[in-house]
């Protein structure tokens, strides 16, 4: 099982002075299962990419396909395959509409076609995985609540879904608010990045989805990620592992707006001092870990 993007082009504002090509021959397939993060600089075209994931945009040329299906195509079973992946922007209000969190959350299901107790039982489930007590939140308004939990609401929608592929569109980049104290707004973004991380990771382990990360921190990317795409000026520059890609590409990346993790650059600088440091490092613990490693420590 696999999204397919075979040559995309897709041009905004095609015939109009303002005419601006947005992704050009991109080529890509994801599997079921996979964590594969995107990256690069504002207007790389990211975000155009992964619309084309589920056909909320069509491209101009080329072909996108989910398990062999054209997803552009009309009909049931375009629909059918475009509904197994889930998106979440990166301002989650803006995919909230309902009156209510219930009925915001069973609009997927609905739309499906379950019958009504499953669609309830869907959303209980997905409430409960991120973390939104039923009583307490079912039945009031979406609009009334934290940001936070405005994006736990947005997640627990595509969730009740039970799609194959879940897409995150820079999600994190939301959770910022200047409303509060530089500590305390740190530490609050950390901790709710981590909590959201923590329940995305869960969903692929117990259901075997894949997650499509774009974001702008390398070090979310390298975190949870097992394969990088580099995007910028609408291609595909790079695509790989990301120790891989940072070891062999660190300069590129620079010159394109993308800079290379700082544990990266530190077991890099340990490595060409004669410490033997492992390359397959994903933060700062497990940099540690290296370290005690090559040194013989326990």
């Amino acid at each position: 099982m696999s999204i397919k993007l075979s040559n995309i082009y897709h041009t905004y504002s095609k015939g109009t002075p303002f005419e601006r090509l947005a992704l050009n021959d991109v080529s890509l397939e994801i599997a079921k299962g996979e964590i594969v993060a995107i990256i690069g600089h504002t207007g790389s075209g990211k975000s155009t990419l992964v619309q084309h994931l589920n056909g909320l945009l069509k491209p101009d040329k080329g072909s996108a396909s989910i398990d062999g299906i054209d997803i552009t195509a009309k009909g049931a079973e375009a629909k059918t395959a475009r509904q197994q992946v889930g998106m979440v922007f990166q301002y989650p209000e803006h995919q909230l509409f309902a009156e209510t969190v219930f009925e915001d959350i069973a609009f997927g299901p609905r739309n499906k076609g379950f019958a009504e107790d499953e669609v309830e039982k869907q959303v209980r489930e997905a409430m409960a995985f991120v973390g939104l007590d039923y009583d307490t939140y079912a039945q009031r308004s979406p609009f009334q609540l934290s940001g936070g939990q405005m994006r736990r609401v947005a997640i627990a929608g595509v969730v009740a879904m039970n799609p194959d592929y879940l897409v995150l569109d820079d999600v994190m980049k939301s959770v910022y608010s200047p409303a509060f104290s530089v500590a305390y707004t740190i530490r609050s973004y950390e901790n709710s990045r981590n909590a959201v991380f923590k329940e995305i990771m869960s969903l692929h382990k117990s259901r075997g989805i894949a997650i499509v990360l774009v974001t702008h921190s390398m070090e979310e990317a390298v975190k949870y990620a097992d394969r990088l795409l580099v995007i910028n000026t609408g291609k595909v520059l790079f695509d790989g592992t990301p120790a891989d890609i940072f070891k062999q590409h660190a300069d590129e990346l620079v010159k394109v707006g993308v800079d290379v993790p700082q544990v990266y650059k530190l077991a890099d600088l340990l490595r060409k001092n004669g410490l033997a440091v492992k390359e397959n490092i994903k933060d700062d613990m497990s940099l540690v870990k290296a370290i005690k490693q090559a040194k013989g420590w326990k």
